[in-house]
């Protein structure tokens, strides 16, 4: 078994308006967006990033908008739902915020004992805010949503398979426990780990297998300290007989990937060195920021990336 992963790292989705789900994820849910970059591999689309004040691993939620992708379809094979974290007693503000922001399908619900609030994010994506007593991350407050309320991190993703056993034995191999199960829904959790710690897995057996698009969720990222621990991972899954990309350098994490037996595409990402690496904390996301190789497209790029604010309000 596996201990050097410590829970998710960063949740990837697709979208269609970058300046929609731009307004969505720090003016609607309060996040930092803490980085403005690009595709490595199309660099005429936007990679956002939004998560806490320094984009922590297992608080960050990331974005591929492109211009003309079609809707996703829902169905197996794919995340289900992408859960945050906020404090007990805090979503009757959330169920007012996102009423008056006229969110989609806003449901009061229960998940494994806790109170949910259910919702459909700017393209479609299924999502949720938990109510966590025990969450202690410290969240950002510059978004304009304050201590009291606002969303810590991830808590969980949820998994949606025709057949969950290949899937459950993988995630027992990286660390992941049984905790319980409800309503037909699995949860396995990390223990110790950094906050964003579960895992739902949901069998649909008769369902249809998902389309990606927008509101899909691309991949779920989980998190290891170092290159050296990544290392370690990747040997691992390959003696076990998974196909595993070589190291990826993403310029403020390294990552590998590789397709689990459900159909979820899985990533191994560092925590270092961070989204700082060519900002200051005070001022991070503010600027667009390109890899080297992308670099000489600079001034062909600002002018042809969908603005993110308008100006009125940038």
């Amino acid at each position: 078994m596996l201990t050097q992963i410590k829970g998710l790292h960063h949740v990837t989705s697709m979208a269609r308006s970058a300046a929609e789900n731009n307004h969505f994820f720090t003016d609607t849910l309060g996040l930092r967006r803490v980085k403005q970059t690009v595709n490595f591999d199309a660099p005429d689309v936007y990679h956002l990033y939004y998560g806490d004040e320094v984009g922590t691993p297992g608080t960050v939620m990331t974005h591929f908008p492109f211009p003309h992708i079609a809707r996703g379809r829902p169905g197996t094979g794919e995340v289900g739902r992408t859960v945050f974290s906020v404090p007990k007693g805090s979503l009757g503000y959330w169920q007012d915020r996102l009423v008056a922001e006229r969110v989609g399908d806003v449901e009061l619900t229960e998940s494994f004992g806790a109170r949910q609030l259910n919702f459909r994010a700017a393209e479609g994506d299924a999502m949720a805010l938990v109510e966590a007593a025990d969450d202690k991350r410290v969240p950002w407050t510059g978004s304009g949503v304050d201590a009291e309320h606002a969303i810590r991190g991830f808590n969980s993703v949820s998994l949606r398979l025709r057949d969950g056993g290949a899937t459950e034995e993988l995630l027992k191999y990286m660390g992941y426990e049984n905790a319980e199960t409800r309503d037909g829904i699995k949860r396995l959790i990390r223990p110790g780990g950094n906050g964003a710690d579960a895992i739902d897995i949901e069998v649909l057996p008769d369902a249809g297998y998902a389309g990606l698009g927008a509101g899909s969720v691309h991949h779920v990222a989980f998190a290891v300290e170092n290159r050296a621990a990544q290392l370690e991972v990747r040997k691992a899954l390959l003696d076990t007989g998974y196909q595993v990309t070589p190291v990826i350098d993403r310029d403020y994490f390294w990552a590998i990937y590789f397709r689990t037996p459900g159909g979820v595409l899985f990533e191994i990402a560092t925590n270092e060195p961070g989204f700082d690496r060519d900002e200051d904390t005070a001022h991070l996301g503010e600027s667009l920021k390109l890899p080297a190789q992308h670099e000489h497209l600079r001034s062909t790029l600002e002018h042809t990336l969908e603005p993110l604010e308008d100006k009125e309000t940038a």
